[in-house]
């Protein structure tokens, strides 16, 4: 187009709307502007000139300039006519020119961009129509600082756009990418690498951030060129020379590390660790104890790593090679870093010693590779050892009462320690375990004037050593006499020595994790058992000034209980007694914070249920214990359900519904304590349960709360149905009629589970109370589900999809419990209503989950009512309903064949013509073949094929034939 002056074509109203401080009507105009500059086929071009001759002051204007061209180069470079295409090399080169004029940059944002779309440029066009890019670019720079700048962020975005391997590409864009590179390296590469010399040599002084940026392209391009170019004398140099520059000492690490890291022959490879490492050895950067850069050590310790993890590469490849002379060479190469990886390893600052693990995590793989250890080998293994348990102690700064950032760093790095110290116990099981028992018997032996931390980190390796050491089922203290022996001298030492009383958390909770960790320990020495039972009892456990460590003693007692009851018979009314306030509903009136959470006092009802149950009391002190455990919280949920429907305020509703809540989930946890040993009968506790059910049931009928009140009735007559056997049965029909009232979806939803196992549990039993609930559970259900809702209301569309199959599922339980009479007794309308939303749920909803469901239904009715003294007119739906639900489901486009769900709903859907054949017979043969098929147009030889598969007794072929059947079908 012939270019009118901008001023004339830019809409300058539009440009307004740029600025971020602008009102929304001009950002709005803003935005249509851009998409009718995106769009257009040439109105484009006018930014094009605003960039190339400079008009627009504005950045935001500028930026906006950029975009469009990015949008014309990424997405209509194929639909540019040849002139267009040049006008876009053009104005980037005037813009690039006009840089070089310019006394101060512009934005970084603004020169990111711009590298962008050079670098989009360079994709489109290098290989076709701009192979001269570099050269070009290169020739008009030069040396220039501001033009450097943005040849270097143009290579950087370069490497994003063909290199970058965490950015996916498209086949396509892979072949483009690779054709690039492949011609980078034969026309311009060297060229390249000879500017980043240049640029690193002349500004290494004078501008340390362009020389830092070079360093970063160097250290992304040196991945996939030769790597000779960079490998060389002067480069390395030249790099090592900037390893001791203040400005650029961390760029040049990266940079080195990049070199190490590349894929390569693994000789060729231990030569390029062996010659760096002399070089920074000599240069005096080995000396890590006389660096204070703590930044820089960071760097040179990923550096480290990385020469180590390669030689370790090397090595591995060389032995599987068979290769002994280069493969002994590489490991002296590996042991020979060792004494440096020992000085990072246990540098005081983290970030340094966790960049090193890794390297050392592989030579201990490699040390475990190996026949046998030498003695400085031994020595590096007891060397790295008392490193890992010596960075595993806390430091001063540690804030234990509210971790933050720094504290979650630690925990982190802590199992990157824990990691090494598994690797250790692989390679020499009887070093580490002579270590930890050394260590942890100095400091028990003084632990009354060791510093918190020491004493912490004795107990955690005594901890440690558990997962490290293994054993089958905590089996810590049989077989293996020298472990069980050295574990159960350090378990005496720790529950005797009186470290319990250590006044930290840290060491309170360790010393609680560590005695439950190897709770086997107190079978094989029973006597301990007293002492310890009072250190979780006291202030040192469930009555610590810490919240933390009270909340996790109250888990942790649980299960040394669990594991220990047998031991404790003796102390189980005293252990009642002092855990009694413990036990206690916590008012809402009252304003003191409890010493226990709600969560953490389920633990103390469960063990408080634990004690009584197992223990050898006879069945009435059993009863009585089990009352006055059950009774408080009965009273309290008496009370507090008579104030609830009084309370007006939302916010105070809410805690009282919370707190019957708790009560009720208390009661229901102590019933996790009998077992199939001692049942709920055989220990006299039924009758307190059976009072529990009914102060708790006319919560049902409150109304307010009702969500969280029969959320939790409802998951204590769950465990009620476990526990009290047929007991629990006169309170079912009640509590159902309540449940049944004002459902939601979720309601119902939650209901179904409890009605499917009062069937599955008693069956015949419950039939009458089946037949009488059936019908209202049924219309509840079809009430919720024919309630609209909002087309894009899709958390109401998935509440009824789980309802439905909740549905389908209890129907599959009817009829797969035996009890017939349930649905026949239900009146013909209702049956019929039923039978149709099964045939619906089988073809009209694309669930494949549903769908399978109900086919195993009909099947099943069929099965019961399909035969010959089977329900009047049933034959007769079989054959308009069922046989087409066989053939219409499979045949709708939303029944994909290539799902593995959807594939067993079309085994179902086998199954139930075959149950038809079995209970109709040549019936069903004749019907299929007369009628049914030539309905569908099947061909008279298919059907035959069809009806001869059917007749056979081989379910599978059946299954793999209406697979391939519905196949073809849909082809």
């Amino acid at each position: 187009m012939a270019c009118q002056s901008v001023a004339a074509v830019m809409d300058e109203q539009a440009l307004l709307g740029l600025n971020p401080n602008a009102d929304a009507r001009y950002r709005q105009r803003a935005m249509a502007y851009f998409e009718q500059l995106k769009e257009s086929q040439d109105a484009w071009e006018v930014c094009a000139e605003a960039l190339a001759k400079g008009i627009y002051n504005d950045d935001h204007v500028k930026f906006f300039c950029f975009q469009v061209l990015e949008h014309q180069i990424k997405f209509r470079h194929a639909g540019l006519s040849g002139v267009q295409q040049q006008l876009i090399r053009e104005t980037l080169m005037k813009w690039l020119q006009s840089q070089l004029m310019n006394a101060h940059p512009e934005k970084p944002f603004i020169r990111n961009k711009a590298a962008q779309v050079f670098a989009l440029t360079f994709v489109m066009e290098y290989l076709t129509l701009w192979p001269k890019f570099f050269f070009d670019i290169l020739s008009l720079v030069g040396l220039n600082p501001h033009g450097v700048d943005i040849y270097l962020r143009t290579l950087m975005a370069i490497d994003a756009e063909v290199v970058d391997r965490d950015i996916l590409h498209s086949p396509e864009e892979t072949r483009r990418n690779t054709l690039i590179k492949d011609g980078m390296r034969e026309q311009c590469i060297p060229h390249l690498v000879e500017s980043w010399f240049q640029i690193l040599q002349t500004y290494q002084q004078s501008h340390p951030e362009l020389t830092c940026q070079c360093l970063e392209v160097v250290g992304a391009y040196v991945s996939w060129i030769d790597l000779n170019l960079i490998a060389n004398d002067r480069f390395v140099n030249l790099l090592l020379s900037q390893m001791s520059m203040e400005e650029l000492r961390e760029e040049a690490c990266d940079c080195l590390f990049e070199i190490v890291n590349k894929g390569m022959d693994p000789i060729d490879k231990t030569k390029l660790v062996e010659s760096l490492c002399q070089v920074l050895q000599s240069a005096g950067f080995f000396n890590v104890e006389q660096e204070e850069d703590v930044d820089f050590l960071a760097k040179f310790s990923r550096l480290v790593n990385g020469m180590g993890q390669s030689l370790v590469l090397s090595w591995t490849k060389l032995s599987r090679s068979g290769n002994p002379k280069d493969t002994a060479e590489t490991l002296q190469a590996i042991e020979a870093k060792v004494p440096l990886l020992l000085q990072l390893l246990v540098h005081e600052d983290d970030d340094i010693s966790a960049n090193i693990v890794g390297f050392c995590y592989e030579y201990l793989h490699v040390l475990k590779q190996l026949p046998q250890l030498t003695d400085q080998q031994k020595a590096n293994i007891e060397a790295i050892m008392l490193a890992v348990m010596k960075k595993l102690t806390y430091d001063d700064e540690y804030n234990f009462e509210n971790e933050g950032e720094d504290e979650a760093m630690f925990v982190e790095y802590r199992k990157q320690l824990k990691m090494l110290l598994d690797r250790l116990a692989q390679v020499s099981p009887e070093l580490l375990l002579e270590a930890v028992r050394r260590v942890f018997t100095n400091t028990m032996q003084n632990w009354q004037t060791a510093q918190f931390m020491e004493v912490e980190v004795a107990i955690r390796l005594l901890y440690m050593l558990g997962e490290a050491l293994p054993a089958s089922h905590g089996a810590h203290f049989s077989g293996d006499t020298a472990k069980t022996s050295a574990l159960q001298d350090m378990m005496r030492t720790l529950v005797t020595c009186g470290v319990s009383g250590y006044q930290h958390s840290s060491v309170s909770l360790e010393f609680f994790e560590t005695v439950v960790r190897y709770d086997k320990f107190f079978l094989v020495e029973p006597q301990h058992i007293p002492n310890v039972l009072m250190a979780f009892l006291d202030q040192r456990g469930l009555r610590h000034n810490s919240p933390k460590v009270r909340s996790r003693v109250a888990y942790l007692f649980s299960r040394f209980v669990k594991t220990l009851h047998k031991h404790m018979n003796a102390f189980i009314e005293d252990i009642l007694t002092r855990i009694q306030d413990l036990l206690e509903l916590a008012p809402p009136e009252n304003g003191f914070p409890a010493l226990l959470t709600s969560d953490d006092q389920l633990f103390m009802f469960e063990t408080a249920g634990v004690l009584i149950v197992n223990g050898e009391s006879p069945v009435e002190r059993k009863q009585a214990l089990m009352r006055s455990l059950l009774l408080p919280l009965m009273d309290a949920f008496r009370l507090l359900l008579a104030k609830l429907p009084q309370e007006t305020e939302e916010e105070r509703q809410t805690v009282l519904a919370d707190c019957l809540s708790h009560a009720v989930g208390f009661a229901s946890r102590t019933s996790k304590a009998f077992s199939n040993k001692q049942t709920v009968k055989q220990c006299g506790c039924t009758e307190v349960y059976r009072d529990c059910l009914q102060t708790f049931l006319p919560a049902l009928s409150c109304p307010v709360q009702r969500g969280v009140l029969r959320s939790s009735v409802r998951s204590f007559l769950h465990r009620m149905i476990i526990c009290l056997e047929e007991e629990v049965l006169p309170f079912v029909p009640a509590a159902s009629e309540h449940m049944l009232k004002d459902c939601e979806a979720k309601d119902l939803q939650e209901f179904i589970p409890l009605i499917s196992q009062i069937t599955a549990k008693f069956k015949r039993q419950v039939s009458p109370f089946l037949q009488q609930v059936f019908m209202p559970l049924v219309l509840a259900i079809f009430e919720v589900l024919g309630r609209p809702a909002e087309e894009n209301d899709q958390a109401a569309a998935l509440e009824k999809q789980m309802l439905r199959r909740s549905y389908f599922t209890f129907i599959q339980t009817i009829t797969g419990s035996g009890m017939n009479e349930v649905m026949a007794n239900q009146g013909v309308e209702n049956i019929e209503r039923v039978l149709f939303t099964i045939i619906q749920g089988a073809v009209d909803f694309p669930d494949p989950v549903a769908q399978k469901t109900c086919f195993i239904i009909l099947s099943k009715l069929v099965e019961l009512w399909g035969g010959k003294d089977g329900m009047v007119g049933f034959p007769d739906f079989i054959y308009k309903h069922i046989v087409p639900a066989c053939f219409l489901a499979p045949l709708k486009p939303t029944f994909d064949l290539s799902d593995a769900q959807t594939v067993l709903t079309l085994s179902e859907c086998a199954v139930t013509l075959k149950t038809i054949h079995l209970k109709r017979g040549p019936e069903f043969i004749q019907y299929l073949q007369q009628e049914y098929l030539p309905s569908l147009q099947v061909s008279p030889e298919i059907s035959q094929e069809l009806c001869q598969v059917l007749q056979q007794p081989d379910m599978k072929v059946l299954k793999n034939y209406i697979k391939a059947f519905f196949q073809r079908a849909k082809l």
